[in-house]
């Protein structure tokens, strides 16, 4: 039995004119894995992270987990997920302290527990010095860490990173790749989207790319690599999207 399993996922966004951003998308994630969406903009990979984050809808299509379709029991689902957005959307008059105290009571958090998370997760972020300090006078790098802190208050089981490093300066995203592999080394299970080729490369057990709302591949970065006979992720991709232009 896959950890989650997404089965015939279809998105339809209904205007002046008909948008389909998702095509029967069938996908398991591994327990434990980093899995990476991959895919120029309008792929679909954001699309994809918000449903399975409960965030949007999908028209059509089911997610199990656990052997469970997730829509039987959203709520119970949302406790086990824990989701970063790409845009920050830290309270901004609220110290990091009084945002994480805000979100561990969104998760329904005993307040001892509430304290004890934080205690945790400022040290394993090295925040402990901005804890009382407002968001604002966060860097870019250290946002992105207090966002992916502030998603693992209540200990979830998956974690939905979209476009974690973006904007950031090399030696931060660096940085950041170090914190996304601690934390599959606690176990954490990671859906990973990014526009970085190389980050995929590092990061990824398995890739997934996207295009037009349909999957391309899911493989391993080597076996992919190994396929299209190239040194690096993004050699591979790019390959693809020129025979997918060409169609």
């Amino acid at each position: 039995m896959s950890f989650l399993e997404i089965k015939n996922i279809h998105k339809v966004y209904e205007g002046k004119q008909k948008i389909v951003a998702l095509q029967n998308v069938c996908l398991d994630i591994h327990e434990g894995e980093i899995l990476s969406l991959l895919g120029v903009n309008g792929a679909g990979k954001s699309t994809l992270s918000s449903i399975i984050a409960t965030l949007h809808p999908a028209t059509s299509g089911d997610i199990v987990f656990q052997g469970k379709s997730i829509y039987q029991d959203i709520e119970k689902f949302r406790s086990y997920i824990g989701y970063c957005p790409q845009r920050p959307n830290l309270k901004q008059m609220l110290t990091l302290e009084q945002n994480l105290v805000f979100a561990g009571r969104y998760y329904g958090l005993d307040e001892l527990v509430i304290q004890e998370r934080i205690a945790e997760l400022v040290q394993q972020f090295e925040l402990e010095k901005y804890l009382q300090e407002s968001a604002a006078i966060l860097s870019g790098g250290y946002k992105q860490r207090f966002m992916i802190a502030r998603s693992l208050i209540h200990r979830p089981k998956l974690i939905i990173l979209d476009e974690p490093t973006v904007g950031l300066d090399p030696h931060i995203r660096r940085n950041l790749w170090d914190v996304i592999l601690g934390l599959k080394a606690q176990g954490i299970t990671i859906l990973l989207t990014t526009h970085y080729l190389d980050e995929a490369e590092k990061l990824s057990d398995r890739v997934c790319v996207l295009h037009k709302g349909v999957i391309q591949l899911i493989d391993t970065p080597e076996k992919l690599m190994a396929d299209f006979k190239k040194e690096n992720l993004e050699d591979m991709f790019i390959e693809l999207l020129q025979a997918n232009e060409n169609k």
